[in-house]
């Protein structure tokens, strides 16, 4: 077996807790995993996972005002009946199938 040696570093105290509690209902302990992670590190020579910026940011000010647009959009919109909609989507459906 190679040479072993201790790793450590701080992490918030419910954050540890609440990884803890994923990786038991998986079946394994938190040191387990994280080998997991340093060894799966090494085959894809970095970071096991997709790390990038989004390049959309918007703001929860943004996102409810959006929400709020489409509600007030959808207030105004006329009713339809139920043989409307169906009629809707039957075409949709037709159209589809054309293509």
């Amino acid at each position: 077996m190679a040479e072993q040696v201790l790793i450590q570093f701080r992490a918030d105290k419910k954050l540890k807790q609440e990884v803890t509690e994923i990786y038991e209902s998986l079946g394994m302990d938190l040191p387990t995993a994280l080998r997991m992670f340093m060894n799966k590190s090494r085959m894809v020579r970095g970071v096991p996972f997709d790390v990038r910026l989004s390049e959309n940011t918007v703001t929860r000010a943004e996102a409810m005002q959006a929400f709020e647009d489409l509600r007030t959009q959808a207030a105004n919109l006329p009713e339809m009946t139920l043989e409307e909609i169906n009629a809707e989507i039957s075409a949709a459906r037709a159209e589809r199938k054309k293509r």
